[in-house]
């Protein structure tokens, strides 16, 4: 299988399609997540995380996923790493997408919406990582720790992002996040149908 540079282009590289591939990419991201929480089926472990801090604070889910995404740039600091328009569009995009879908999907008390709604959340969020990573304008918070850290330590992307995973899970379920079978789902399945997608709407150096 081809490898997929995904390493950032320059802002004005074809801005007429990787600028709203971006935005639309992280406003489904964002409905992706509200989806998976109506479910209440269990949700990823950085929503775990975020569930788990609005919980326990006056914050809604949504200033809570940029507040932390805002914490987390502060850790490239000492990574070197450096931000591009994609990270700063993921931090305001995700956080108001997910609060606007919060607010007009309703939450099923029948367990096949329920489901439906995880499934349909997990994919939806396989096609949004797919089109923002694609439209190669910088990394999210999340993904450039990842980065940054197997970069400075030398491990392997897979320890590093099972590491973080393990931490932020672990943290969220303290704080009374989700925890569920849709957690195991998303672990398992994001990763394949994000490379799945990926061919379909990288954005290539020659077009």
């Amino acid at each position: 299988m081809a490898v997929i540079d995904l390493r950032p282009l320059p802002v004005t590289r074809d801005p007429a399609r990787r600028l709203p591939q971006l935005l639309v990419g992280l406003a489904l991201y964002g409905t992706s997540m509200a989806l998976q929480i109506r479910g209440t089926l269990g949700l990823n472990p950085w929503d775990v995380l975020h569930e788990g801090l609005a919980a326990q604070t006056p914050l809604s889910f949504g200033v809570v996923t940029a507040v932390t995404g805002a914490a987390v740039l502060l850790l490239w600091i000492p990574l070197r790493q450096r931000p591009g328009v994609g990270t700063v569009a993921n931090v305001v995009v995700i956080a108001v997408s997910v609060d606007v879908a919060l607010a007009l999907i309703p939450e099923p008390s029948e367990l096949w919406a329920r489901v439906a709604m995880l499934v349909g959340g997990i994919v939806l969020n396989g096609v949004a990582t797919a089109a923002y990573v694609g439209a190669r304008l910088g990394p999210g918070p999340r993904d450039g720790l990842m980065t940054g850290l197997a970069a400075r330590t030398g491990w392997s992307i897979r320890l590093v992002r099972t590491g973080i995973e393990i931490v932020v899970l672990g943290a969220g379920w303290l704080l009374g996040g989700t925890v569920g079978v849709g957690t195991l789902g998303y672990a398992l399945a994001i990763g394949p149908l994000t490379q799945a997608f990926l061919p379909f709407l990288v954005v290539r150096d020659r077009q």
